[in-house]
């Protein structure tokens, strides 16, 4: 079942962290922006999984997303994204269809992990892109998102992985290939931090895999 209730109710509070924390949301969307032109990815054929309010289909250029929150497909529609509603676990989209597609802070709140990243391969197109951005469960912030499960809003229902775990699961059960791995947000202040390879310090991650023919 969808975990979407914390969305559904609480979505001005979603909103207004990302105006809070500004300049870590900044963070994120320059990591991912990176990778993406870093390999010249065109955005304009892409889609969402777990779009929410369109935070970062919007300044990725991604037209289109699906998510199983009627409430947060309402904002990404007004912010001029085409949205449709489903859940990562069987996506109403055809086979093969998109040269991109983006999943941010959604793998947490899947029921089925490796069935979503089944169906991410589905969509794909042969020589597709896929980019996946998340807190790493081993990571300083990670760390603090678990002790706080219990009492947080949005993250009780959720299910942190670390990026070994991830990068397991796109292995054993599809066949992308990672392209690259990279990290940012290396402290708790509210601040726009750097961009580098790898992972292993930073509490945001971003990997790129390619669907390969």
């Amino acid at each position: 079942m969808p975990k979407i209730e914390p969305f559904e109710l609480y979505t001005e509070a979603y909103e207004n962290w990302f105006e809070r924390n500004k300049y870590l949301y900044r963070s994120e969307i320059n990591l991912l922006k990176h990778l993406v032109e870093k390999h010249g990815i065109n955005t304009s054929k892409g889609v969402e999984v777990g779009v929410g309010s369109g935070r970062f289909a919007l300044p990725l250029g991604v037209p289109f997303g699906v998510d199983p929150s009627p409430s947060m497909l309402k904002i990404a529609r007004r912010r001029g994204i085409k949205v449709t509603l489903g859940v990562a676990e069987a996506l109403p989209l055809k086979s093969n269809c998109f040269d991109f597609v983006l999943m941010v802070t959604t793998i947490c709140f899947v029921d089925d992990p490796i069935q979503s990243l089944k169906e991410v391969e589905r969509v794909l197109k042969d020589g597709g892109f896929f980019l996946m951005g998340f807190v790493d469960r081993e990571s300083f912030l990670g760390k603090i998102y678990e002790r706080k499960k219990p009492f947080s809003r949005f993250y009780k229902p959720a299910r942190f992985f670390s990026t070994e775990e991830i990068l397991n699961l796109a292995e054993k059960y599809t066949t992308l290939e990672v392209v690259e791995i990279g990290q940012t947000i290396f402290g708790t202040e509210n601040k726009t931090y750097p961009f580098k390879e790898g992972f292993g310090e930073g509490a945001f991650v971003g990997i790129l895999w390619r669907k390969t023919p």
